[in-house]
């Protein structure tokens, strides 16, 4: 029995599930084009995409935690809570966040 649950252990260390969001920002054609992707690893997310004046303002501010009775900032070290919380922040017209998908 111990074998058996060291191998099931073993195994998942093997699987690495990817946590990430996409924003999407309308463009001149009226086509979403992705802008930023956020991506969960070890516990802290990290931004990668062309919008670098929004990635610097979101380290620097935060977006709000719309679960909070005071609504406070949150921030990428603060993990899977601010992945969830992106769709609350950014669902205007113009910039539309995902929900968390699993790679």
């Amino acid at each position: 029995m111990q074998q058996i649950e060291k191998n099931f252990e073993d195994s998942n260390q093997l699987i690495k599930i990817m946590s990430k969001v996409n924003l999407y920002k309308l463009n001149n054609n009226a086509k979403q084009e992705l802008v930023l992707t956020f991506s969960l690893e070890n516990n802290q997310v990290i931004m990668r995409g062309s919008a670098t004046k929004l990635i610097e303002k979101i380290q620097r501010e935060g977006i709000i935690d719309y679960t909070s009775k005071f609504q406070l900032p949150i921030f990428s070290d603060d993990g899977l809570k601010f992945l969830e919380q992106l769709k609350y922040n950014f669902k205007t017209a113009y910039l539309m966040a995902t929900d968390v998908l699993e790679d």
